[in-house]
């Protein structure tokens, strides 16, 4: 061990692995619980509309899968024996992914909530409501871009504690 591959570097990473899952998943779960919410409110005036407006749980879903994706990565790299650079790229890769999926897991269950209750009043809401929700994923898809790139630049950083 020396300074630059300490002995607690890979508790960095360690965080980065389940900030990603933690924080997108609190995210998804809050989308789908409040546009679940309004689809069961919405369900009791218009039980016919209960199928097309399930697209917001779907969407919130999609965000925890982002988590994954960056989860699964760093905990491959995972080493006991890694630089401390590596070990804080891998914590904002997955602070990363993780704020941002808990920012659009947030917008899609309030868009979803308020969507599909006027869906249920005006149908021609739809459209506008998938609208507005593509947009509030893509939010976690540019954290899930940034914790990519982030994650494919720790590559060299390895060869730094002599790790194979």
């Amino acid at each position: 061990m020396s300074d630059l591959c300490p002995v607690y570097a890979p508790f960095f990473s360690a965080m980065g692995c389940a900030a990603s899952i933690i924080f997108t998943c609190i995210g998804a779960s809050y989308g789908t619980a409040k546009s679940g919410v309004g689809i069961s409110a919405m369900s009791v005036l218009r039980p016919d509309l209960m199928m097309k407006c399930v697209v917001p749980v779907i969407m919130a879903g999609i965000i925890a899968i982002y988590g994954l994706v960056v989860s699964v990565l760093i905990a491959g790299d995972l080493d006991a024996n890694m630089s401390l650079a590596h070990g804080f790229v891998q914590l904002g890769a997955g602070l990363s992914v993780g704020l941002a999926g808990l920012a659009a897991g947030f917008a899609i269950g309030i868009v979803g909530d308020a969507g599909v209750r006027g869906t249920a009043q005006q149908p021609r809401l739809y459209v506008g409501m998938i609208l507005i929700l593509i947009f509030a994923e893509v939010l976690g898809l540019y954290g899930l871009i940034v914790a990519l790139i982030m994650n494919t630049k720790t590559s060299p950083m390895k060869l730094v504690c002599g790790a194979a």
